[in-house]
């Protein structure tokens, strides 16, 4: 019994060997087309990253344009207004 366990067991690993250089020769051959892949994703933008990029840009001006607005109204309040500051009529 023994010894058809040893006359198997070849068999069955060859098996496993044959899978995995199978895989591995996947593998290789997808290699070049996963990579032109992910640099033409990474060279191109798509419209959606466009518009949240937009978005950003547009939500930081507006940010910074509303800290200068609490700026402007904090020196008029404070009577120490700048040259080019406009202070509404108290």
């Amino acid at each position: 019994m023994k010894y058809v366990a040893l006359l198997a067991l070849p068999l069955i690993v060859t098996g496993c060997v044959v899978g995995t250089v199978a895989r591995t020769a996947v593998d290789v051959a997808t290699l070049p087309v996963k990579a032109v892949s992910a640099g033409v994703d990474a060279a191109t933008t798509s419209q959606s990253e466009a518009d949240e990029k937009r978005g950003r840009e547009l939500r930081k001006a507006d940010e910074a344009r509303a800290r200068e607005a609490r700026k402007l109204e904090e020196r008029c309040r404070k009577g120490k207004p700048l040259p080019e500051d406009v202070c509404p009529a108290p």
